[in-house]
């Protein structure tokens, strides 16, 4: 067997492979440093690693499945899919060329998914952030703007970008808006006091920030509100200390936004998240390289 649980021993070298790769593990170090090992939280994460510590997969007890091993081979997913048979599994998330491997070797991509997709992924040293500040526009948290327009603002995100649908949104928008006030992770770019577009950070830590939940309602886009409000986040996140960002970009205009803030191409990103919860069955781990 290729892989191991982790061990509180192994962390250090973990984290050091998760940064070299930091625009696919994001959410591996996020998890890791929020709930650290054997959480019973949501995220909280069960994971395993290669003897050759050169990768690292796992499961959150949400059934998110989580990966970062550059060098495992079809054989090496199916022995990772093994440990998991049996459990439900909501989603993977990583690199879409491990993603895909991981899916693929354990037969779930037939499965039911409510978003299926790989986007392209992007990173910027954040000493290069290049943004326009406007003097009628401003920044402010999330709690400063209304609360029934950015939880309806959250609402038509989850239908537009992650393909949910439409009657079951509401409550789940109304608890993101509330966990992003309390975590503080959110902004809303406002023009003349009025809130054009939000934006907001996935994960967060000292050294790098991961942007996510970026909206404008439509009748406000092509304006430059969501590359302003996503660079000036930045801006504020650099003064904080952090020194890179990290995100994937849910379209071709979302890309070119990015761009102009500085932001270079990275690997694609797969995103896949099943309709209902998938299981993988136990069986023989076939000889295959």
């Amino acid at each position: 067997m290729v892989w191991r649980a982790a061990e509180p021993s192994d962390l250090a070298w973990i984290e050091a492979l998760l940064f070299s790769h930091i625009e696919g593990a994001m959410f591996l170090i996020g998890n890791l440093r929020d709930h650290g090992f054997g959480s019973d939280h949501p995220h909280g994460l069960t994971l395993w690693v290669r003897e050759a510590r050169d990768g690292v997969f796992g499961i959150a007890n949400s059934g998110s499945v989580m990966m970062m091993a550059p060098d495992a081979t079809r054989r090496d997913w199916r022995e990772a899919g093994q440990l998991l048979a049996g459990r439900d599994v909501t989603a993977v998330l990583g690199k879409a060329m491990q993603a895909r491997r991981f899916i693929a070797a354990n037969d779930i991509g037939d499965h039911p998914c409510q978003l299926d997709r790989d986007d392209p992924g992007f990173v910027l040293d954040l000493r290069d952030v290049s943004v326009e500040m406007r003097p009628e526009e401003a920044l402010v948290p999330l709690a400063e703007a209304p609360r029934g327009l950015v939880e309806g603002w959250r609402a038509a995100y989850e239908v537009e970008v992650l393909n949910a649908a439409p009657d079951a949104v509401r409550d789940k928008a109304r608890h993101d808006i509330a966990t992003y006030i309390a975590r503080d992770s959110h902004r809303v770019l406002t023009v003349q006091g009025e809130p054009v577009a939000m934006s907001g950070f996935n994960t967060a830590f000292d050294e790098a920030v991961q942007v996510g939940g970026v909206y404008t309602p439509p009748m406000l886009r092509g304006r430059g509100y969501a590359r302003r409000v996503v660079g000036r986040h930045l801006l504020e996140a650099r003064e904080r200390g952090a020194r890179q960002g990290v995100l994937f970009a849910a379209g071709k205009d979302a890309a070119r936004a990015y761009r102009a803030l500085g932001f270079q191409p990275a690997d694609a990103f797969a995103l896949v998240l099943f309709s209902t919860p998938a299981q993988i069955c136990a069986g023989r781990v076939e000889d295959v390289r």
